[in-house]
């Protein structure tokens, strides 16, 4: 079954509500994020969470691993929550999740969802009693799981049974083809024990994660036509730098066009040194650029070319986007809609025009040969030209003037329904949970 949204025709899946965010159903599309750093280092957890969240992931996950991981894990919660930083946690467990959250209960209350790998939560006999665990804590704290598979670590003993049926079978299907299935079959088939178990539908988000492009569309196609459970979707491993963009981008476009997904995650190698929030900012990109949703104003800008030999464009171009995200924190709380802003700063009168008409708000700067002369366009209409050494500086004085106007009236008129009828004022979504809803 499935329902339209901004033209394109998800896939219905059951929400799963984790912490204050909702994930599946209705909701929007969530981001999440992971940190890197050792959960036994309380500071560096609480900071790297931190920065996390504020650069939009509404979900962070946490490894542990450990007993000194667990034991960290309420005091990270606490933490949290002192700077007022609401995100939920999750704890990615793996091997011996099963012990830690059975010695460590405190642990198992200070997160919001349990991640559970079939394919490592343990081994032959072992194997259903220590899932079977993870489960029954999850009840009794009334925590959601996240079954979540990975081609790296796939039960070797379903993959075997599965490859020797197939080899019995008059037309064998490639090994490709029976890893794909045995990953599906994993996370559908301990969805179903969680169930029996007792954990409800509402509780469980599957997920099934491969390094390629191409085996990530097609399991995830062979998993939504099968299930109704929510879905995660993140190309592990996915590598550094443009690569990492380019791959992640690539396998979760193609699946959210068909509806499929219900929550996201870039997974990139940073850079030594670089920003772990770059994962964040790119998977909402990769949600706003498609129209799913809106995190902040997006800025048009041409690639230039012979005709645009000057750089001004380009360096407006940096300082408009730059100046918008040092803005958008006291935006978001003063103007509502302001994410769904759209700015253009074009380089040449080819183009500029039109694509500045466009836009909520654009400039075209002059190009090679062209009069030294700036037009900007305030909704669709030529509002007045700049000229002179100050460009820069008078555009971002338009912005922000632009914003006040539109969306600070947005804001009055929200106010005055309230002020008229207090009945109207809903309880706003907790600090850095944008994906709240009741």
């Amino acid at each position: 079954m499935s329902y339209s949204v901004d033209g394109i025709k998800r896939h219905r899946t059951v929400p799963v509500r984790i912490g204050q965010v909702v994930v599946g159903g209705d909701a929007p599309i969530v981001v999440q994020s992971m940190t890197n750093t050792d959960t036994a280092d309380v500071d560096a957890t609480v900071a790297q969470v931190e920065a996390l969240a504020r650069a939009g992931s509404e979900l962070v996950r946490i490894t542990v691993d450990r007993d000194d991981a667990a034991r960290a894990v309420p005091r990270i919660r606490e933490r949290l929550d002192a700077r007022n930083v609401r995100v939920p946690l999750v704890g990615d467990f793996h091997y011996i999740g099963h012990t830690l959250l059975s010695r460590y209960p405190d642990c198992a209350t200070a997160l919001d969802k349990y991640r559970i790998n079939p394919g490592n939560v343990g081994f032959r006999e072992k194997r259903d009693r220590q899932f079977a665990t993870m489960i029954e804590i999850a009840l009794k704290h009334d925590r959601p799981v996240r079954i979540g598979v990975n081609w790296g670590s796939l039960d070797q003993e379903l993959l075997a049974r599965l490859m020797d049926e197939n080899a019995a079978l008059a037309n064998p299907r490639t090994a490709e083809e029976v890893m794909r299935e045995a990953m599906v079959v994993s996370a559908i088939g301990s969805a179903a024990r969680a169930e029996a178990i007792g954990l409800g539908r509402d509780r469980i988000v599957l997920s099934c994660k491969v390094s390629d492009v191409q085996h990530l569309v097609a399991v995830y196609r062979s998993l939504a036509s099968r299930c109704d459970y929510a879905l995660h979707l993140g190309l592990t491993e996915a590598g550094m730098g443009s690569k990492g963009v380019v791959a992640s981008t690539a396998g979760l476009a193609i699946l959210l066009q068909e509806g499929i997904g219900d929550t996201i995650r870039v997974s990139l190698t940073p850079a030594p040194g670089g920003e772990r929030t770059e994962e964040v900012i790119v998977a909402q990109q990769i949600l706003q650029v498609m129209g799913l949703r809106s995190f902040a104003p997006m800025v048009t800008a041409c690639p230039g070319c012979g005709r645009t030999t000057s750089t001004v464009f380009q360096e407006l171009a940096e300082d408009i986007q730059g100046h918008i995200a040092r803005r958008m924190p006291e935006w978001r709380e003063t103007y509502p809609g302001v994410e769904t802003m759209a700015v253009a700063v074009m380089g040449c009168i080819v183009n500029g025009p039109g694509e500045s008409k466009h836009a909520d708000i654009g400039i075209s700067l002059p190009g090679t040969g062209e009069e030294p002369a700036a037009p900007v366009f305030i909704d669709g209409r030529k509002a007045m030209t700049l000229r002179g050494a100050h460009i820069a500086r008078e555009f971002q004085e338009i912005v922000e003037l632009y914003v006040k106007s539109r969306y600070g009236a947005t804001r009055n008129a929200a106010d005055a329904r309230a002020a008229d009828d207090p009945a109207q004022i809903a309880p706003g979504p907790a600090p850095l949970s944008p994906a709240a809803a009741d």
